[in-house]
Protein backbone atom coordinates (compact mmCIF):
# COMPACT_ATOMS: atom_id res chain seq x y z
CA UNK A 1 0.00 0.00 0.00
CA UNK A 2 1.73 3.16 -1.22
CA UNK A 3 0.21 5.48 1.35
CA UNK A 4 1.28 3.43 4.35
CA UNK A 5 -2.08 4.03 6.05
CA UNK A 6 -1.41 7.73 6.28
CA UNK A 7 -4.98 8.95 5.98
CA UNK A 8 -4.08 11.73 3.55
CA UNK A 9 -6.61 14.04 2.00
CA UNK A 10 -7.73 13.34 -1.52
CA UNK A 11 -7.51 15.80 -4.37
CA UNK A 12 -10.72 17.64 -5.18
CA UNK A 13 -13.18 16.06 -7.55
CA UNK A 14 -14.98 19.30 -8.39
CA UNK A 15 -16.01 19.32 -12.08
CA UNK A 16 -13.71 22.09 -13.27
CA UNK A 17 -10.71 20.21 -11.89
CA UNK A 18 -11.42 17.06 -13.83
CA UNK A 19 -10.54 18.33 -17.29
CA UNK A 20 -6.82 18.36 -17.56
CA UNK A 21 -4.63 15.77 -15.93
CA UNK A 22 -3.87 12.15 -16.64
CA UNK A 23 -2.16 11.76 -13.28
CA UNK A 24 -3.76 9.27 -10.86
CA UNK A 25 -6.54 10.48 -8.61
CA UNK A 26 -7.51 8.84 -5.36
CA UNK A 27 -10.73 8.50 -3.42
CA UNK A 28 -10.85 10.02 0.05
CA UNK A 29 -9.66 7.44 2.59
CA UNK A 30 -11.01 7.07 6.11
CA UNK A 31 -9.07 9.06 8.68
CA UNK A 32 -6.56 6.80 10.44
CA UNK A 33 -3.61 7.27 12.73
CA UNK A 34 -0.46 8.69 11.24
CA UNK A 35 1.98 6.12 9.95
CA UNK A 36 4.61 5.64 12.70
CA UNK A 37 7.51 6.82 10.53
CA UNK A 38 5.72 9.97 9.35
CA UNK A 39 4.57 10.60 12.93
CA UNK A 40 8.19 10.40 14.06
CA UNK A 41 9.25 12.90 11.39
CA UNK A 42 6.52 15.32 12.46
CA UNK A 43 7.26 14.94 16.16
CA UNK A 44 10.99 15.49 15.75
CA UNK A 45 10.44 18.47 13.46
CA UNK A 46 7.94 20.00 15.89
CA UNK A 47 10.56 19.74 18.61
CA UNK A 48 12.85 21.96 16.54
CA UNK A 49 10.47 24.85 17.10
CA UNK A 50 9.53 23.99 20.66
CA UNK A 51 13.09 23.50 21.92
CA UNK A 52 15.16 26.03 19.93
CA UNK A 53 12.78 29.00 20.00
CA UNK A 54 13.35 31.67 22.66
CA UNK A 55 10.43 31.08 25.06
CA UNK A 56 10.64 34.62 26.43
CA UNK A 57 9.84 36.37 23.16
CA UNK A 58 8.83 33.55 20.81
CA UNK A 59 11.59 34.27 18.29
CA UNK A 60 12.41 31.21 16.18
CA UNK A 61 15.91 30.58 14.89
CA UNK A 62 16.81 30.93 11.25
CA UNK A 63 19.05 27.87 11.64
CA UNK A 64 20.31 25.48 14.32
CA UNK A 65 22.73 24.40 15.75
CA UNK A 66 24.87 27.04 14.03
CA UNK A 67 24.54 30.40 15.79
CA UNK A 68 21.97 32.50 13.99
CA UNK A 69 19.47 35.33 14.38
CA UNK A 70 15.75 34.77 14.31
CA UNK A 71 13.95 34.59 11.00
CA UNK A 72 10.62 36.41 11.16
CA UNK A 73 9.21 33.93 8.63
CA UNK A 74 10.29 31.05 10.90
CA UNK A 75 8.28 32.74 13.68
CA UNK A 76 5.18 32.33 11.52
CA UNK A 77 5.94 28.66 11.01
CA UNK A 78 6.57 28.22 14.74
CA UNK A 79 3.21 29.79 15.56
CA UNK A 80 1.63 27.34 13.14
CA UNK A 81 3.41 24.38 14.69
CA UNK A 82 2.21 24.99 18.26
CA UNK A 83 -1.49 24.19 17.74
CA UNK A 84 -0.44 21.16 15.69
CA UNK A 85 1.55 20.08 18.75
CA UNK A 86 -1.60 20.40 20.83
CA UNK A 87 -3.65 18.28 18.43
CA UNK A 88 -0.90 15.65 18.23
CA UNK A 89 -0.41 15.55 22.00
CA UNK A 90 3.17 16.81 21.93
CA UNK A 91 2.36 19.70 24.28
CA UNK A 92 -0.67 20.80 26.26
CA UNK A 93 -2.99 23.50 25.04
CA UNK A 94 -2.01 25.53 28.11
CA UNK A 95 1.70 25.34 27.25
CA UNK A 96 1.12 26.19 23.60
CA UNK A 97 -1.17 29.06 24.56
CA UNK A 98 1.53 30.52 26.81
CA UNK A 99 4.15 30.28 24.07
CA UNK A 100 1.85 31.89 21.50
CA UNK A 101 0.89 34.66 23.90
CA UNK A 102 4.54 35.45 24.65
CA UNK A 103 5.23 35.60 20.91
CA UNK A 104 2.30 37.88 20.09
CA UNK A 105 3.05 40.19 22.98
CA UNK A 106 6.57 40.59 21.69
CA UNK A 107 5.45 41.15 18.09
CA UNK A 108 3.00 43.84 19.17
CA UNK A 109 5.15 45.61 21.74
CA UNK A 110 8.54 45.50 19.95
CA UNK A 111 9.78 48.91 18.75
CA UNK A 112 8.77 50.08 15.29
CA UNK A 113 10.21 53.05 13.47
CA UNK A 114 12.53 54.32 10.72
CA UNK A 115 15.76 54.26 12.76
CA UNK A 116 18.54 52.01 11.55
CA UNK A 117 19.26 50.52 14.97
CA UNK A 118 17.11 49.35 17.87
CA UNK A 119 14.00 48.66 15.78
CA UNK A 120 12.10 45.44 15.11
CA UNK A 121 10.04 46.79 12.24
CA UNK A 122 8.40 49.77 10.58
CA UNK A 123 4.83 50.49 9.43
CA UNK A 124 3.78 47.16 10.91
CA UNK A 125 6.27 45.14 8.84
CA UNK A 126 9.19 43.27 10.40
CA UNK A 127 12.82 42.94 9.53
CA UNK A 128 13.81 39.68 7.87
CA UNK A 129 16.24 38.80 10.66
CA UNK A 130 16.08 39.78 14.33
CA UNK A 131 18.43 39.35 17.25
CA UNK A 132 17.28 36.30 19.20
CA UNK A 133 17.47 38.10 22.54
CA UNK A 134 16.65 41.77 21.95
CA UNK A 135 14.40 41.22 18.94
CA UNK A 136 16.00 44.20 17.20
CA UNK A 137 17.08 44.23 13.56
CA UNK A 138 19.98 41.87 12.96
CA UNK A 139 22.79 43.18 10.77
CA UNK A 140 21.64 45.06 7.70
CA UNK A 141 18.62 42.86 6.96
CA UNK A 142 15.75 44.36 5.03
CA UNK A 143 12.21 45.09 6.12
CA UNK A 144 10.66 42.17 4.25
CA UNK A 145 7.10 42.13 2.96
CA UNK A 146 7.03 38.41 2.19
CA UNK A 147 8.67 37.30 5.43
CA UNK A 148 6.29 39.54 7.35
CA UNK A 149 3.36 37.94 5.50
CA UNK A 150 4.57 34.45 6.44
CA UNK A 151 4.75 35.56 10.06
CA UNK A 152 1.25 37.05 9.83
CA UNK A 153 -0.14 33.82 8.42
CA UNK A 154 0.97 32.08 11.61
CA UNK A 155 -0.49 34.92 13.68
CA UNK A 156 -3.89 34.60 11.98
CA UNK A 157 -3.84 30.82 12.32
CA UNK A 158 -3.45 31.21 16.07
CA UNK A 159 -6.17 33.86 16.10
CA UNK A 160 -8.63 31.34 14.68
CA UNK A 161 -7.36 28.28 16.54
CA UNK A 162 -7.46 29.71 20.07
CA UNK A 163 -11.20 30.28 20.09
CA UNK A 164 -12.19 29.57 23.70
CA UNK A 165 -14.51 32.45 24.55
CA UNK A 166 -14.23 31.76 28.27
CA UNK A 167 -10.43 31.85 28.47
CA UNK A 168 -8.84 35.26 29.04
CA UNK A 169 -5.49 34.27 27.53
CA UNK A 170 -7.11 32.99 24.35
CA UNK A 171 -9.13 36.20 24.12
CA UNK A 172 -5.88 38.14 24.41
CA UNK A 173 -4.31 36.02 21.65
CA UNK A 174 -7.19 36.91 19.35
CA UNK A 175 -7.01 40.61 20.23
CA UNK A 176 -3.24 40.84 19.79
CA UNK A 177 -3.40 38.99 16.48
CA UNK A 178 -5.97 41.47 15.23
CA UNK A 179 -3.85 44.44 16.28
CA UNK A 180 -0.66 43.02 14.76
CA UNK A 181 -2.34 42.33 11.43
CA UNK A 182 -4.35 45.55 11.31
CA UNK A 183 -1.24 47.64 11.95
CA UNK A 184 0.51 46.58 8.73
CA UNK A 185 0.40 49.45 6.22
CA UNK A 186 0.35 47.57 2.92
CA UNK A 187 -0.28 50.77 0.96
CA UNK A 188 2.98 52.23 2.24
CA UNK A 189 4.76 49.28 0.59
CA UNK A 190 3.16 50.09 -2.78
CA UNK A 191 5.88 52.41 -3.94
CA UNK A 192 5.01 51.48 -7.55
CA UNK A 193 1.28 50.72 -7.24
CA UNK A 194 -0.61 48.52 -7.64
CA UNK A 195 2.37 46.18 -7.10
CA UNK A 196 3.83 45.59 -3.63
CA UNK A 197 7.54 46.08 -3.05
CA UNK A 198 9.89 43.33 -1.91
CA UNK A 199 10.87 45.50 1.04
CA UNK A 200 12.65 48.52 2.45
CA UNK A 201 15.76 49.41 4.39
CA UNK A 202 16.61 52.57 6.34
CA UNK A 203 19.87 52.89 4.40
CA UNK A 204 18.51 52.58 0.84
CA UNK A 205 14.75 53.03 1.02
CA UNK A 206 12.50 50.73 -0.98
CA UNK A 207 14.05 47.81 -2.82
CA UNK A 208 13.99 48.08 -6.59
CA UNK A 209 11.83 45.01 -7.22
CA UNK A 210 8.11 44.40 -6.78
CA UNK A 211 6.31 41.11 -6.23
CA UNK A 212 4.79 39.61 -9.35
CA UNK A 213 3.87 35.95 -9.75
CA UNK A 214 4.36 33.12 -9.68
CA UNK A 215 6.32 32.54 -6.44
CA UNK A 216 6.06 32.39 -2.67
CA UNK A 217 4.55 35.88 -2.37
CA UNK A 218 0.94 34.89 -3.13
CA UNK A 219 0.40 35.19 0.61
CA UNK A 220 1.56 38.84 0.50
CA UNK A 221 -1.18 39.89 -1.89
CA UNK A 222 -3.93 37.85 -0.26
CA UNK A 223 -3.21 39.30 3.18
CA UNK A 224 -2.83 42.80 1.73
CA UNK A 225 -6.21 42.49 0.02
CA UNK A 226 -7.78 41.18 3.23
CA UNK A 227 -6.54 43.97 5.48
CA UNK A 228 -9.28 45.64 7.54
CA UNK A 229 -7.29 48.89 7.77
CA UNK A 230 -4.85 49.37 4.85
CA UNK A 231 -6.13 47.15 2.04
CA UNK A 232 -4.58 47.41 -1.39
CA UNK A 233 -6.84 47.88 -4.39
CA UNK A 234 -8.35 44.94 -6.27
CA UNK A 235 -6.05 45.66 -9.21
CA UNK A 236 -3.12 44.44 -7.13
CA UNK A 237 -4.08 40.82 -7.81
CA UNK A 238 -4.21 41.42 -11.56
CA UNK A 239 -0.76 42.98 -11.29
CA UNK A 240 0.45 39.91 -9.39
CA UNK A 241 -0.85 37.52 -12.08
CA UNK A 242 0.26 39.72 -15.01
CA UNK A 243 3.47 37.73 -15.55
CA UNK A 244 1.96 34.25 -15.13
CA UNK A 245 2.12 33.42 -18.84
CA UNK A 246 5.90 33.71 -18.66
CA UNK A 247 5.94 30.91 -16.09
CA UNK A 248 3.59 28.43 -17.78
CA UNK A 249 5.66 25.32 -18.47
CA UNK A 250 5.03 22.00 -20.20
CA UNK A 251 8.41 20.43 -19.39
CA UNK A 252 8.50 16.89 -18.05
CA UNK A 253 4.94 16.10 -19.00
CA UNK A 254 3.10 18.46 -16.65
CA UNK A 255 1.55 21.68 -18.00
CA UNK A 256 1.56 23.98 -15.01
CA UNK A 257 2.43 27.38 -13.64
CA UNK A 258 6.02 26.78 -12.65
CA UNK A 259 8.36 28.13 -10.04
CA UNK A 260 11.63 26.23 -9.96
CA UNK A 261 12.12 25.82 -6.17
CA UNK A 262 9.28 23.79 -4.67
CA UNK A 263 9.03 26.08 -1.62
CA UNK A 264 7.36 28.67 -3.85
CA UNK A 265 4.51 26.23 -4.40
CA UNK A 266 4.30 25.23 -0.75
CA UNK A 267 4.38 28.40 1.34
CA UNK A 268 1.01 30.00 0.64
CA UNK A 269 -0.73 26.62 0.56
CA UNK A 270 0.65 25.79 3.97
CA UNK A 271 -2.20 27.94 5.29
CA UNK A 272 -4.80 28.15 2.51
CA UNK A 273 -6.73 25.25 1.00
CA UNK A 274 -7.01 26.02 -2.70
CA UNK A 275 -8.88 22.87 -3.70
CA UNK A 276 -11.76 23.99 -5.85
CA UNK A 277 -10.92 27.70 -5.55
CA UNK A 278 -10.44 29.54 -8.83
CA UNK A 279 -9.27 33.00 -9.77
CA UNK A 280 -9.56 34.38 -13.29
CA UNK A 281 -6.20 33.09 -14.51
CA UNK A 282 -6.23 29.55 -13.15
CA UNK A 283 -9.89 29.01 -13.95
CA UNK A 284 -8.98 29.93 -17.52
CA UNK A 285 -6.37 27.17 -17.46
CA UNK A 286 -8.95 24.67 -16.21
CA UNK A 287 -7.21 23.85 -12.92
CA UNK A 288 -6.78 25.30 -9.45
CA UNK A 289 -3.60 26.10 -7.51
CA UNK A 290 -3.74 22.82 -5.61
CA UNK A 291 -3.79 20.83 -8.84
CA UNK A 292 -1.04 23.10 -10.14
CA UNK A 293 1.13 22.10 -7.19
CA UNK A 294 0.39 18.43 -7.73
CA UNK A 295 1.67 18.77 -11.27
CA UNK A 296 4.76 20.62 -10.07
CA UNK A 297 5.57 17.71 -7.76
CA UNK A 298 5.13 15.16 -10.54
CA UNK A 299 7.28 17.32 -12.84
CA UNK A 300 10.07 17.23 -10.25
CA UNK A 301 9.89 13.46 -10.12
CA UNK A 302 9.96 13.26 -13.91
CA UNK A 303 12.96 15.59 -13.95
CA UNK A 304 14.81 13.33 -11.51
CA UNK A 305 14.03 10.28 -13.63
CA UNK A 306 15.31 12.06 -16.74
CA UNK A 307 18.30 13.35 -14.72
CA UNK A 308 19.60 15.63 -17.50
CA UNK A 309 22.75 16.56 -15.55
CA UNK A 310 23.62 13.03 -14.52
CA UNK A 311 23.60 13.57 -10.74
CA UNK A 312 24.20 10.60 -8.50
CA UNK A 313 21.18 8.57 -7.34
CA UNK A 314 18.45 10.73 -8.94
CA UNK A 315 15.38 8.69 -9.85
CA UNK A 316 11.70 8.05 -9.18
CA UNK A 317 12.24 7.77 -5.41
CA UNK A 318 15.17 10.18 -5.05
CA UNK A 319 14.22 13.78 -5.86
CA UNK A 320 13.45 17.09 -4.18
CA UNK A 321 15.12 20.30 -5.31
CA UNK A 322 14.33 23.60 -3.61
CA UNK A 323 16.09 26.50 -1.92
CA UNK A 324 18.42 25.01 0.66
CA UNK A 325 21.88 24.89 2.12
CA UNK A 326 24.63 23.53 -0.08
CA UNK A 327 28.29 22.65 0.29
CA UNK A 328 30.36 25.51 -1.16
CA UNK A 329 30.59 28.09 -3.92
CA UNK A 330 33.08 26.31 -6.15
CA UNK A 331 33.51 24.97 -9.67
CA UNK A 332 34.58 21.37 -9.98
CA UNK A 333 34.53 18.74 -12.69
CA UNK A 334 31.83 16.12 -12.31
CA UNK A 335 30.97 13.41 -14.84
CA UNK A 336 33.24 15.00 -17.42
CA UNK A 337 31.85 18.53 -17.12
CA UNK A 338 32.79 21.56 -15.05
CA UNK A 339 29.89 22.26 -12.68
CA UNK A 340 29.09 25.15 -10.38
CA UNK A 341 28.24 24.08 -6.83
CA UNK A 342 26.78 26.56 -4.38
CA UNK A 343 26.27 27.05 -0.67
CA UNK A 344 22.80 28.40 0.20
CA UNK A 345 20.95 28.90 -3.10
CA UNK A 346 17.46 29.07 -4.57
CA UNK A 347 17.70 25.69 -6.23
CA UNK A 348 14.90 24.40 -8.40
CA UNK A 349 14.36 21.78 -11.06
CA UNK A 350 11.50 22.81 -13.36
CA UNK A 351 10.65 26.33 -14.39
CA UNK A 352 12.23 29.70 -15.08
CA UNK A 353 15.65 30.20 -13.52
CA UNK A 354 15.99 26.60 -12.39
CA UNK A 355 19.34 25.63 -10.89
CA UNK A 356 20.37 22.15 -9.80
CA UNK A 357 23.79 21.11 -8.49
CA UNK A 358 22.82 17.67 -7.19
CA UNK A 359 21.71 18.98 -3.78
CA UNK A 360 18.47 17.48 -2.45
CA UNK A 361 16.32 18.89 0.37
CA UNK A 362 13.85 16.68 2.27
CA UNK A 363 11.58 19.70 2.83
CA UNK A 364 10.92 19.75 -0.93
CA UNK A 365 9.44 16.28 -0.59
CA UNK A 366 7.68 16.45 2.78
CA UNK A 367 6.31 19.95 2.14
CA UNK A 368 4.53 18.47 -0.89
CA UNK A 369 2.83 15.64 0.96
CA UNK A 370 -0.80 16.84 0.57
CA UNK A 371 -0.44 17.29 -3.18
CA UNK A 372 0.92 13.90 -4.24
CA UNK A 373 1.24 11.53 -1.29
CA UNK A 374 1.36 8.56 -3.63
CA UNK A 375 4.86 9.58 -4.76
CA UNK A 376 5.95 11.61 -1.73
CA UNK A 377 5.58 8.80 0.81
CA UNK A 378 7.67 6.27 -1.14
CA UNK A 379 10.30 8.94 -1.77
CA UNK A 380 10.72 10.05 1.83
CA UNK A 381 10.87 6.42 2.92
CA UNK A 382 13.57 5.74 0.35
CA UNK A 383 15.58 8.79 1.38
CA UNK A 384 15.45 7.58 4.96
CA UNK A 385 16.29 3.99 3.99
CA UNK A 386 19.29 4.94 1.87
CA UNK A 387 20.68 7.91 3.74
CA UNK A 388 18.97 8.06 7.12
CA UNK A 389 22.09 7.38 9.20
CA UNK A 390 23.60 10.57 7.79
CA UNK A 391 20.62 12.89 7.20
CA UNK A 392 18.07 12.02 9.94
CA UNK A 393 18.73 13.16 13.49
CA UNK A 394 17.29 14.84 16.59
CA UNK A 395 15.00 17.29 14.79
CA UNK A 396 14.19 15.13 11.79
CA UNK A 397 15.82 15.54 8.40
CA UNK A 398 18.84 17.81 8.20
CA UNK A 399 18.35 20.58 5.70
CA UNK A 400 19.98 19.08 2.60
CA UNK A 401 22.47 16.58 1.22
CA UNK A 402 24.38 15.99 -2.00
CA UNK A 403 25.56 12.45 -2.89
CA UNK A 404 27.43 13.86 -5.92
CA UNK A 405 29.68 16.19 -3.91
CA UNK A 406 32.76 14.59 -2.39
CA UNK A 407 35.42 17.20 -3.20
CA UNK A 408 38.17 18.22 -0.81
CA UNK A 409 37.42 21.96 -0.59
CA UNK A 410 36.65 24.39 2.24
CA UNK A 411 32.93 24.09 2.97
CA UNK A 412 30.50 26.90 3.74
CA UNK A 413 28.00 24.56 5.35
CA UNK A 414 27.94 20.97 6.54
CA UNK A 415 30.46 18.19 6.12
CA UNK A 416 31.59 15.58 3.62
CA UNK A 417 31.32 11.94 4.62
CA UNK A 418 33.59 9.45 2.80
CA UNK A 419 31.54 7.14 0.63
CA UNK A 420 28.38 9.22 1.03
CA UNK A 421 28.90 12.81 -0.07
CA UNK A 422 27.96 16.13 1.49
CA UNK A 423 25.31 16.65 4.19
CA UNK A 424 24.16 19.83 5.92
CA UNK A 425 24.85 20.31 9.61
CA UNK A 426 21.90 22.60 10.25
CA UNK A 427 18.13 22.61 10.34
CA UNK A 428 16.53 25.72 8.81
CA UNK A 429 13.36 27.15 10.34
CA UNK A 430 11.74 28.02 7.01
CA UNK A 431 12.35 24.47 5.80
CA UNK A 432 11.21 22.77 9.00
CA UNK A 433 7.95 24.72 9.04
CA UNK A 434 6.33 23.26 5.93
CA UNK A 435 7.22 19.74 7.08
CA UNK A 436 5.22 19.99 10.32
CA UNK A 437 2.27 21.81 8.77
CA UNK A 438 2.00 19.89 5.51
CA UNK A 439 2.12 16.51 7.20
CA UNK A 440 -0.82 17.71 9.27
CA UNK A 441 -2.67 19.16 6.29
CA UNK A 442 -2.17 15.95 4.40
CA UNK A 443 -3.48 13.89 7.31
CA UNK A 444 -6.23 15.95 8.93
CA UNK A 445 -6.40 19.27 7.07
CA UNK A 446 -6.08 21.06 10.42
CA UNK A 447 -4.35 24.25 9.29
CA UNK A 448 -6.58 24.59 6.24
CA UNK A 449 -9.76 23.99 8.25
CA UNK A 450 -8.85 26.50 10.91
CA UNK A 451 -7.85 29.17 8.40
CA UNK A 452 -11.20 28.86 6.62
CA UNK A 453 -12.73 30.43 9.73
CA UNK A 454 -10.57 33.53 9.51
CA UNK A 455 -12.57 36.41 8.00
CA UNK A 456 -9.43 38.22 6.82
CA UNK A 457 -8.30 35.25 4.75
CA UNK A 458 -11.75 34.86 3.24
CA UNK A 459 -11.93 38.59 2.43
CA UNK A 460 -8.50 38.54 0.77
CA UNK A 461 -9.43 35.59 -1.43
CA UNK A 462 -12.76 37.08 -2.42
CA UNK A 463 -11.21 40.45 -3.26
CA UNK A 464 -8.67 38.63 -5.44
CA UNK A 465 -11.60 37.18 -7.37
CA UNK A 466 -11.53 33.63 -6.02
CA UNK A 467 -14.77 31.67 -6.12
CA UNK A 468 -15.87 28.08 -5.49
CA UNK A 469 -14.62 25.49 -3.04
CA UNK A 470 -15.04 26.25 0.63
CA UNK A 471 -15.74 29.92 -0.18
CA UNK A 472 -19.23 28.83 -1.17
CA UNK A 473 -19.94 27.73 2.40
CA UNK A 474 -20.90 29.93 5.34
CA UNK A 475 -17.71 29.28 7.37
CA UNK A 476 -16.43 32.48 8.96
Amino acid sequence: MLLGGLGLLATSTLPFLAVSSALPRRSRPDQVALDPFIADVQRRTFRFFWETTNPENGLARDRFPSPSPSSIAAVGFALTAYPIGVERGYVTRRAARARVLATLRFLFEAPQGPDRLGMTGHHGFYYHFLDMTTGHRAGDSELSTVDTALCLAGVLFCQSYFDDLADDDEAQIRELAEKIYARVDWRWAQVRPPAISHGWSPECGFLEYDWRGYNEAMIVYLLALGSPTYPVEDAAWSEWTSTYDNSWQTEFGQPHLAFAPLFGHQYCQTWIDFRGLGDTYMSGRGIDYFENNRRAVYAQQAYAIANPHGWKDYGSDVWGVTASDGPADVEREYAGKVRMFRSYAGRGAVGPDGYDDGTLAPTAVLGSIPFAPEIVIPTIRELHRRYGEHIYSDYGFLDAFNPSFDFDVPLVHGRCIPGFGWVASDYLGIDQGPIVAMIENGHSGLVWRVMRKNPHVRRGLERAGFTGGWLTTSET
